[in-house]
């Protein structure tokens, strides 16, 4: 049963959000952050994440049990009950806000309240199931760990803070798009309108490339906003490594040979990593 409650806080996205988050409030504090603070958010995000999940999967039971790569889930295998996702996902979103409040401040407890709400409610119960732009939209919710690890450590979101913000909001689309034609046939089935399901392959390595191409861009911006020459060299490299990989999946696909866009999407992950552990090197020396 233990495995079955960690199965539904999605631990590796949990795991990414923390990636992006520490690095950054290293970054505003110029080194480690006050221990207390730190403790917090990485607590109290992490059951924000876990939180926001598990309400995700309550939400999404119906498709879920329709798509090859979530039937196995929790709800879809009959492993729990709807109500008892409902209670655990709450019982976290609620801790995670008031840890938030107890030790951080308003700003920071605001923006993890709304980022659960957005997520939850604006993108999963909204936005997913009825645009094909739902993967832009919802890399709000995505990215807003990083406005809220800055604010936690200042109690303010200066123009740096919104360009780590613009990293990671522009990389999810890449990242997203390659998983969604991977499980093209998954999101169809289920009535899910993912770009992949609703537009041409062109269109979407368009965008794959256009995202990518801003991603890179909006790293290149922070640079001069704080950062060092540790940071620059690597956003630089692995920026290029990963234009260079989502143009190799549009030219995969345009030669007609079997796409492989899963080597984009841990690519992604690996860029988005390297990245910022470059700013966390950068906020101590």
């Amino acid at each position: 049963m233990f495995r079955a409650y960690l199965v539904l806080t999605k631990p590796q996205i949990v795991e990414l959000l923390l990636v992006t988050t520490v690095p950054t409030m290293m970054l505003a504090a110029q080194g480690w952050p006050d221990p207390v603070t730190f403790a917090a958010v990485l607590v109290g995000g992490g059951l924000a994440g876990g939180g926001a999940s598990v309400l995700n999967c309550y939400i999404d039971r119906d498709i879920d049990q329709l798509m090859r790569r979530t039937k196995r889930r929790p709800l879809p295998a009959n492993q729990m009950t709807p109500r008892a996702v409902l209670i655990f996902g709450l019982t976290l979103a609620v801790i995670s806000v008031a840890l938030m409040a107890l030790l951080t401040n308003w700003l920071a407890t605001a923006l993890t309240a709304f980022s659960i709400f957005y997520y939850d409610v604006i993108y999963t119960l909204w936005l997913k199931r009825r645009t094909p732009a739902n993967t832009f939209w919802g890399g709000v919710c995505g990215a807003a760990p990083v406005v809220i690890g800055w604010a936690a450590v200042t109690n303010t979101i200066p123009p740096m803070a919104w360009a780590l913000f613009a990293i990671v909001f522009f990389w999810q689309m890449p990242h997203f798009y390659a998983l969604a034609v991977k499980y093209k046939d998954d999101y169809a089935r289920a009535g899910i309108p993912m770009l992949p399901v609703v537009r041409s392959m062109k269109r979407v390595n368009f965008e794959i490339i256009l995202y990518t191409v801003l991603t890179v861009v909006a790293s290149l911006v922070a640079w001069p906003l704080g950062l060092g020459p540790v940071y620059g060299v690597t956003a630089i490299i692995m920026g290029a490594v990963f234009l260079f990989e989502a143009i190799r999946l549009a030219r995969q696909e345009g030669g007609g040979t079997a796409v492989k866009p899963m080597r984009l999407f841990h690519l992604s992950i690996t860029y988005l990593t390297v990245v910022f552990m470059a700013i966390a090197v950068d906020a101590l020396i």
